[in-house]
């Protein structure tokens, strides 16, 4: 069942050379956009089966897909908190289920299966059991502004300075030297899906054309070097 609150999201990708271009739409858009938190950094861990079904769903654009995700916020590396989120997709609505974790995550020396272990102490069986389903596949960091329309119907996120660390085949956590960057900024317009018509009133003129994305795909696809 799709709760209530699920939410509808439009995704666009660009080059990075377009930044001040899109900051400038939204600051100047008629529905008066602000910023409605600072920008801050984010990170997050995601999994997959050993079989990498999750990845499979989304490529496979099954109608019913999840991912898994453990986020924390700021330039430590190894975070003392965060949440696991399991993010749902259903057709074109999506909600996330959010389990706090806050009694260290992981410390340096850690290896992921005490990490995955320190998590699943955390959070619900139903989520643990996911997760003791899945080894670690990437991790990435990348800069996030925030916006919201005046009405707080419609809210942007513009995603910049992407980096992605490869996990796969790790016995522990990897953010060595040599990350992979990504040029792409990426914007998602979030609204209700009882909103529709107004997101799309506020998005008819966006200067960049909407675009099917996935950090976590493309994360994926980058350290493969190809498709799975």
């Amino acid at each position: 069942m799709i709760p209530e609150d699920a939410r509808q999201e439009i995704k666009f990708v660009t080059n990075h050379f377009n930044y001040d271009r899109v900051i400038q739409w939204i600051k100047f858009n008629e529905y008066g956009f602000f910023q409605s938190y600072p920008d801050r950094l984010i990170n997050n861990i995601y999994f997959d089966t050993y079989d990498y079904d999750l990845y499979a769903a989304n490529i496979s654009g099954q109608s019913e897909r999840i991912k898994i995700r453990f986020r924390w916020y700021g330039e430590n590396q190894y975070p003392s908190s965060g949440c696991l989120e399991i993010k749902n997709r259903r057709n074109f609505f999506g909600w996330k289920n959010i389990y706090p974790v806050s009694n260290g995550a992981f410390n340096f020396d850690d290896n992921w299966r005490t990490i995955i272990k320190k998590i699943c102490n955390q959070v619900p069986r139903e989520a643990s059991e996911l997760l003791l389903s899945c080894q670690p596949v990437i991790i990435n960091r990348y800069k996030r502004s925030y916006f919201v329309s005046i009405d707080n119907k419609v809210r942007i996120t513009v995603d910049q300075n992407q980096k992605v660390f490869d996990q796969r085949y790790k016995c522990f956590p990897d953010l060595g030297l040599r990350p992979v960057s990504q040029d792409s900024i990426v914007i998602e317009a979030k609204f209700n899906r009882n909103d529709k018509n107004i997101a799309g009133n506020v998005l008819q003129d966006f200067p960049v054309r909407v675009s099917r994305n996935s950090k976590f795909m493309n994360s994926v696809d980058i350290v493969s070097g190809n498709r799975i």
